[in-house]
C-alpha cells in the first residue's frame, strides 16, 4: 500500500492533484481543504489511503495521517465508501467529526451530503467505540488567499455532487463571512456553503 506521496505537484483538478514521482504522475483524490494548501510546481507531501477495486486502484490523499486514519475508519461502517468518507471530513475536521460521533450529535453528522439520520445512527452505532476523543489541539489547515477561495469552495461543491449554479449562489452567500476573515479558510467558508445549501 502507498502510505504517502512526495513530490512536485503537476496539475491540479476539481478534486483531485496530480503528483509526480519518479518520473511517473500519480493521481490523488482530495478534499477542497487539502487542495488548497497545494500549489503547482511546488512540491508537496500528501498522505495517501489506497482503495482497491476489481476495476481501479483509486488514491485518496489528505492534508495529515489524522485525516487519513479517519477516513479509512470511517469505511468500516455500513453503507460508508470512500467518496463518502472523503465528503465527512471536506466537511468536518477530524475533531469535529470525532465529537459528533462521540456525543451522538446526529445533527451535525447528517450535514454531511448523502449521510440521513439512519446512515448517522450507523456511523456512531459502529464507531464510537473505535474513533477516539477530540485531541486538545486542532490543527490548523492551509489558508487561501483572498477571492481565490471562491473556486476552491465553488469546485469543492460541485466534487460533492452540487449543481454549478447552486455552488455559486452558496459562495455569493458566505462572501460577506469571507470579507471579514483576514485570510479567507477554505474549509470553514465550504461548511458555511454546505450549511448554507442544506437550508435552501
Amino acid at each position: 500500500m502507498i502510505a504517502f506521496v512526495r513530490g512536485p505537484v503537476a496539475a491540479i483538478g476539481v478534486d483531485s492533484a496530480v503528483v509526480e514521482v519518479g518520473g511517473i504522475g500519480l493521481q490523488v483524490y482530495c478534499d477542497p481543504g487539502t487542495l488548497a494548501g497545494l500549489r503547482p510546481g511546488q512540491e508537496a507531501r500528501i498522505s495517501t489511503s489506497m482503495v482497491v477495486r476489481e476495476d481501479s486502484l483509486t488514491l485518496y490523499g489528505f492534508a495529515d495521517d489524522d485525516s487519513k486514519n479517519l477516513f479509512e475508519l470511517l469505511q468500516t461502517a455500513s453503507g460508508v465508501g470512500p467518496r463518502l468518507a472523503q465528503a465527512a471530513l471536506a466537511v468536518l475536521s477530524p475533531d469535529q467529526l470525532r465529537q459528533a460521533v462521540a456525543t451522538e450529535d446526529l445533527v451535525v453528522l447528517v450535514k454531511v451530503p448523502g449521510i440521513g439520520k439512519k446512515g448517522a445512527q450507523r456511523i456512531v452505532l459502529e464507531l464510537k467505540d473505535k474513533i477516539g476523543a477530540p485531541s486538545k489541539t486542532v490543527t490548523g489547515r492551509p489558508l487561501q488567499t483572498h477571492e481565490a477561495w471562491r473556486e476552491q469552495v465553488q469546485a469543492g461543491l460541485v466534487g460533492l455532487g452540487y449543481s454549478a449554479r447552486d455552488a455559486e449562489d452558496a459562495v455569493t452567500a458566505v462572501s460577506p463571512l469571507a470579507a471579514d476573515m483576514p485570510t479567507p479558510a477554505v474549509p470553514d467558508l465550504l461548511r458555511a456553503a454546505l450549511r448554507v445549501l442544506s437550508k435552501a
